[in-house]
């Protein structure tokens, strides 16, 4: 799985750098958390900083374009998006669940 930067812009405001990608793969399109990691790796951030927008496959296509936002910190991250986007980029849901079972 081959990631190219198409664009990029700072948002100060947000503490975030707005992403857009273009993925070639061989096989079946590539997982939400496979690309999340593949693209915090090309950033050289933490993949907890990543959220993935959208990934958007034409039928028949093996070319991925997709949005992200790059966050300067996790905190950042789960302060600002949607708990369902947190969700499916599976970001503080390890910490969510250790915290209840010592509740427990």
């Amino acid at each position: 799985m081959e990631i190219e930067i198409l664009g990029q812009e700072d948002n100060p405001l947000l503490h975030r750098t707005e992403v857009d990608f273009e993925i070639v793969h061989e096989d079946a399109s590539p997982s939400r958390l496979s690309v999340r990691d593949s693209l915090a790796a090309k950033l050289d951030k933490d993949s907890e900083e990543v959220v993935v927008q959208k990934l958007d496959t034409k039928f028949g296509m093996r070319k991925t374009r997709g949005e992200a936002k790059v966050y300067d910190s996790p905190a950042e991250a789960a302060e600002i998006e949607h708990d369902h986007m947190l969700e499916r980029n599976k970001i503080g849901t390890e910490e969510d669940a250790d915290a209840e079972t010592e509740e427990a």
